[in-house]
């Protein structure tokens, strides 16, 4: 029996000690018998394991965008090209895959490679993990056991964790945002361009603080999170009183491991209601909105974004695919429609005029370019940092601007409908779109 593992599928996972090469090694450095399956670790962690399970790490190479969006991408690269690009997503999302030599190429061709290594993000990868000798592209040093009749030492955030399955030792590692940010921070491979930099953004904002009651890491956030509870930077984040194991003490924290981002589509493809709820629960308690009114009477809607409850930007992520824009309309005393800005249309695809707050990456020469797999540089990044706000201006026309009633509201989604559709066909895939805040003024 488990005293107390303390199985910590820690936030976005960790992968290896290769060298940064723009080829992905296929000389495994660990043979797959080393790595023990989630559903084991499971056994005795069944809370932990029922959160994880279903969560977008344990889903990451189940994630049908992320799957079809990297296949659509790769189409028509050099080989060169293709593995650079491939390498920058595999690393994070199969990493077992990756340090047991499964011949990956692309993101999307698993077919040499072992079932256990398919379920993402998992348990005795991450607790595994010694460090880190890179904060991008997964930079994860492990140390793995040798299987189930050799398990090994297991890492964690307990000084005192007992088990008589495997050793356990505490790692400061796996309580620190290090852990996460090797693979939320993704840099290309050939050009170093930075792809994602959610770690960066955290790092260099003002939850990194000196002060220890004022530093927010990842965890504090991410793994405070439980249903009704969005844990972010505008609410409270109570401790989730509880044990790591069936028949472990009982702790004062255990950090939850549903990992639950801005994704409130993907897990519910896998029957899980609870993730999707609690996605739009912290997308909620992101950001808000406010209006000037006195500007509206000079015929100028003044709207301030402000990022209240994220440690980094708002979005963030892979940033060239996501959206966040702005929505407005103006209605007249009789409830027309005056003015608007940032509306969907009937295909659901965002006009080229919206006011959208994105990452635009270029080919090198100042042109944009959609495939990061070409992105030479940026170009483009008007994201709104932590606790920083960000002015959208809209101008009315003269003899609209008494007697008004102006609505705004903050969208997101987790990928362009336009772009899911040029892939897969019209009503494959409808993505939802969630109000990350509302607010309305009467003039």
């Amino acid at each position: 029996m488990l005293f107390d593992k303390t199985i910590k599928f820690l936030f976005f996972p960790a992968l290896l000690m290769l060298i940064f090469s723009p080829m992905v090694s296929t000389a495994g450095q660990y043979e797959i018998s080393r790595f023990i399956p989630p559903e084991t670790c499971g056994d005795c962690h069944a809370d932990i394991y029922s959160q994880w399970e279903n969560s977008m790490h344990s889903l990451a190479q189940k994630d049908s965008i992320y799957l079809k969006i990297s296949e659509y991408l790769l189409k028509g690269l050099s080989d060169k090209d293709e593995i650079a690009e491939s390498e920058s997503c595999v690393k994070c999302h199969i990493p077992i895959g990756v340090v047991t030599g499964s011949p990956l190429k692309r993101s999307d061709d698993t077919s040499n490679v072992p079932a256990i290594a398919k379920k993402g993000i998992q348990c005795d990868y991450c607790h595994s993990a010694t460090g880190a000798d890179k904060m991008f592209n997964n930079g994860i040093l492990l140390d793995p056991g040798y299987g189930e009749d050799d398990p090994g030492i297991k890492r964690g955030p307990f000084k005192d964790s007992e088990s008589d399955f495997h050793e356990t030792a505490y790692s400061k590692f796996h309580t620190g945002p290090e852990i996460c940010g090797t693979c939320h921070n993704v840099k290309h491979v050939v050009f170093k361009t930075p792809l994602e930099t959610t770690y960066d953004e955290w790092r260099k904002g003002p939850y990194n603080s000196s002060d220890p009651k004022k530093r927010i890491t990842c965890q504090g956030c991410h793994m405070h999170q439980r249903p009704g509870i969005p844990a972010t930077g505008s609410t409270e984040r109570p401790a989730n009183k509880g044990f790591a194991a069936d028949d472990g003490p009982e702790r004062e924290h255990i950090f939850t491991h549903y990992f639950v981002g801005g994704n409130t589509y993907i897990p519910g493809r896998f029957n899980d209601k609870t993730k999707p709820q609690m996605a739009i629960e912290r997308l909620q308690h992101s950001a808000s909105l406010s209006i000037d009114a006195e500007k509206i009477k000079n015929g100028e809607i003044n709207i301030k974004i402000t990022n209240t409850g994220a440690g980094h930007y708002l979005p963030t992520g892979l940033t060239n695919i996501r959206q966040m824009w702005l929505e407005i309309s103006v209605k007249n005393s009789k409830g027309k429609i005056l003015y608007s800005s940032g509306a969907l249309d009937e295909n659901g695809y965002l006009p080229e005029d919206a006011r959208l707050f994105n990452t635009v990456f270029g080919d090198g020469k100042g042109k944009p370019v959609a495939n990061i797999a070409k992105a030479r540089e940026v170009l483009k990044d008007n994201r709104i940092p932590p606790l920083k706000s960000a002015v959208e201006t809209f101008t009315l026309s003269k003899g609209t601007r008494k007697n008004l009633t102006v609505n705004a509201r903050l969208l997101y989604r987790i990928a362009s409908q336009k772009l899911l559709d040029t892939i897969t066909g019209k009503e494959k895939e409808k993505l939802p779109v969630i109000i990350m805040a509302e607010i309305e003024e009467k003039i």
